[in-house]
C-alpha cells in the first residue's frame, strides 16, 4: 500500500510539473497577445477583435523588411557607431549586444557546449562565443543556466579543450532546459553516445 502511494505521488507530481511548464508558454503567449491587441486597438481606435495583433505582425513584419534592406543596414550601422560612443550608454549596449546577438559569433548565446560540472564526475549545458577570453587564448568564458529558468545561471572560466561544442541551436537547447529535461534533443544524445570523457 505504500509502495503504491508513492507511486502515485510520484505520478501526481512529475504530471503536475510538465503540466506547469506546457502551460506557462501559452498562457504568456496568449497574455501578450491579448496586451498587444487591446493596446493596439486602442491606439487606432477600431474595436474589431484580433485586428490590433495582425496590424502589430504586420508592422514587425514592415520593420523586418526594412532592416534587412541596404538603407536599413546602413541606418544600423551607423546607430551602432553612435551608441558605441556614447558614455554611460556604451557599456550597457555592449552587454544588450552580447545577449542580443545569439545568431552571430559575438555573443554569449551563439554556441551550445557541455563542460565537466563542479564534481568533474558528469557534465553540465553552456553557452559561449567560442572566442578565447583576452589575454588567455586556452580559456573561454561559459555561462551555465539555471533549469526551467534560464534566465539565472553563473560564469565559468572553462580551458578550451574541455568545451564540448555542441551541434544544437541556442533555441533547441533553451527549449531543453526550459522543458526541465522532459525535451531531449538528438544532438546531445549523439554527444554523450559519443563517451565524450572530460
Amino acid at each position: 500500500m505504500g509502495r503504491f502511494r508513492a507511486k502515485l505521488r510520484t505520478h501526481l507530481r512529475n504530471k503536475l510539473v510538465a503540466g506547469a511548464l506546457a502551460a506557462i508558454p501559452v498562457a504568456v503567449t496568449f497574455f501578450i497577445l491579448w496586451y498587444v491587441d487591446t493596446k493596439a486597438r486602442a491606439i487606432i481606435g477600431v474595436n474589431v477583435p484580433f485586428l490590433g495583433t495582425a496590424l502589430t505582425i504586420f508592422a514587425i513584419y514592415l520593420l523586418g523588411l526594412f532592416v534587412t534592406s541596404f538603407v536599413g543596414q546602413w541606418l544600423l550601422g551607423l546607430a551602432d557607431r553612435a551608441l558605441r560612443r556614447i558614455p554611460g550608454l556604451r557599456a550597457l549596449y555592449r552587454s544588450w549586444r552580447q545577449v542580443a546577438l545569439t545568431d552571430a559569433n559575438e555573443g554569449i548565446f551563439s554556441h551550445v557546449v557541455l563542460v565537466p560540472d563542479d564534481s568533474g564526475r558528469g557534465c553540465v549545458l553552456g553557452f559561449t562565443n567560442g572566442h578565447a577570453i583576452e589575454g588567455d587564448p586556452g580559456l573561454q568564458c561559459v555561462f551555465i543556466p539555471g533549469s526551467p529558468n534560464p534566465t539565472t545561471g553563473r560564469l565559468y572560466f572553462v580551458p578550451s579543450f574541455r568545451c564540448i561544442r555542441l551541434d544544437l541551436s541556442p533555441q533547441e537547447a533553451l527549449k531543453m532546459l526550459i522543458s526541465g529535461g522532459n525535451y531531449i534533443p538528438a544532438a546531445l544524445g549523439e554527444a554523450t553516445a559519443s563517451r565524450v570523457r572530460f
